[in-house]
């Protein structure tokens, strides 16, 4: 049977070393996912500030879920406690934009955890602009053309009726 007490000592420390962090750092800025990405061997195991859309779906398990961030260069995934997750409304995708975040948490360069994956383990999440539905106007021009092709559409029909008799 595997013991879960070293699993709660390591994430407690993770939320030891964030709160340190924050309080001396004052406010940071967010890292870039091209920064965490080139820099993931000096970033590996620290605290770090990562913004973004939430883009595709959000993956539920248990008590934690899977979500992806793209800052407008690349997506990295987060792992996040699902109580954490309870204020994303919007996931980016054809038909919407994203809710923007902001995550709080301990970047992992080969996460142990996750089968060697780059990922963030999120401490905290802030909603920084809510996502939206897009509306995709049709364009004039190809209604136009679609009109087109089915009246040439009906007329070849009629005349190939006419032809038959």
């Amino acid at each position: 049977m595997m013991c879960k007490k070293p699993y709660i000592v390591v994430h407690t420390s993770y939320i030891v070393l964030l709160l340190l962090l924050f309080c001396v750092s004052g406010y940071a800025q967010p890292l870039s996912s091209t920064e965490l990405i080139n820099n993931a061997r000096q970033y590996d195991g620290k605290a770090v500030i990562y913004a973004g859309e939430v883009i595709g779906e959000v993956m539920v398990r248990g008590q934690y879920a899977w979500i992806n961030v793209h800052d407008g260069q690349t997506a990295i995934g987060v792992w996040v406690a699902k109580n954490l997750i309870q204020d994303i409304l919007y996931t980016g995708s054809y038909k919407a934009r994203g809710d923007r975040i902001e995550i709080s948490g301990v970047f992992q360069h080969i996460c142990p955890e996750h089968g060697g994956d780059l990922d963030i383990h999120a401490s905290s999440i802030t909603k920084l602009k809510s996502g939206e539905n897009i509306f995709e106007a049709l364009s004039r021009g190809k209604i136009n053309f679609a009109l087109l092709l089915s009246a040439l559409a009906v007329l070849l029909w009629i005349l190939q009726r006419l032809i038959k008799k």
